[in-house]
């Protein structure tokens, strides 16, 4: 028993100098950071927008739905750091809770169409070239997803808000809906070729069913352009809500949002009062950049091939 229990611990207990997965992952992650300063940027803007989003209500300095008519369009510096609006309400106070209308809208939208796209890409890839009616089926859905990508995107949001109602919920039904084919062809073309290698053969053969092949073994390892997919979508995501804000389709004004405040400050531009528009502007274009770094480092870290030419290159 004494030899049987020493055994068992030796057993269970990680070779001596072998790090852990997590730990070897995590500083893979960091030499990238380090390999390729654009991608920290990246994710030091999205957690900058991410923590202001979440902190908003601490630390902005005034109220942001609260107007004062005696300093309108006040120019920065002062008390208001960034200026007044037309209706006297302090910019930086709009433009730091600005992120939780936005983020929030973008990021529900995106995994709605992720999860929906990539369930209907991973079904129709893998039951294509099968029987008759599933081919059909197959076919009806990719001939739909062209019918959906042939519309342009920003005039087809504008008309699911037009049918749903101007709304938070309106706007991440129209961003979930011009997602979804990207997501369902992404998963598809991945399935097509998953489908055909000897594990996904060889549970076949041993009598796995459908649902237990493409929840155990073709989804999991398809999945990855996926998660690369959504950082950039969730910052087109971004500025898709402020495009419609912008032009009276989206977030209801007074309601802090980047789109809607460019809106707003946009006709005293002309006049010379730039500080309403300039600075949403500039927190939305950085925010949609980070989001595309990001994206470009996920899609570099979820892909085997050129992992190990970045571990090359790093060695």
């Amino acid at each position: 028993m004494t030899v049987g229990t020493r055994f068992g611990s030796d057993a269970a207990t990680p070779a001596v100098g072998v790090d852990p997965l997590w730990r070897r992952r995590l500083r893979f992650f960091f030499a990238v950071l380090r390999a390729r300063p654009s991608f920290a940027v990246g994710y030091a803007i999205v957690g900058s927008a991410i923590l202001v989003a979440l902190l908003a209500p601490w630390i902005a300095p005034f109220d942001p739905l609260k107007a004062d008519p005696s300093v309108y369009l006040l120019p920065p510096g002062g008390r208001h750091l960034l200026g007044t609006d037309g209706a006297g309400m302090d910019i930086l106070s709009r433009i730091l809770y600005a992120p939780r209308i936005d983020l929030t809208i973008a990021v529900l939208g995106t995994l709605v169409s992720a999860l929906a796209g990539g369930a209907i890409g991973a079904v129709v890839g893998y039951y294509e070239g099968q029987r008759a009616w599933r081919r059909a089926l197959s076919a009806a859905v990719m001939r739909s997803a062209d019918v959906l990508q042939a519309f342009p995107v920003f005039v087809f949001a504008i008309a699911l808000v037009a049918v749903f109602g101007q709304s938070v919920r309106s706007i991440v039904i129209a961003i979930a809906f011009v997602n979804v084919p990207i997501y369902l062809r992404l998963m598809r073309s991945q399935v097509l070729s998953i489908r055909q290698l000897r594990y996904v053969e060889a549970a076949y053969v041993a009598g796995a069913s459908d649902v237990a092949i493409l929840g155990r073994h073709i989804i999991p390892n398809a999945i990855a352009p996926l998660v690369a997919q959504l950082s950039i979508n969730i910052g087109w995501s971004v500025l898709l809500t402020a495009g419609l804000s912008f032009v009276g389709a989206g977030v209801v004004a007074p309601t802090p949002e980047w789109g809607s405040m460019i809106a707003m400050g946009f006709q005293n531009v002309v006049t010379g009062q730039w500080w309403p528009s300039v600075f949403p502007g500039i927190a939305l274009g950085l925010t949609v950049f980070g989001f595309a770094l990001v994206g470009a480092s996920i899609e570099v870290l979820a892909d085997p091939a050129r992992r190990r030419v970045l571990s090359g290159t790093m060695a």
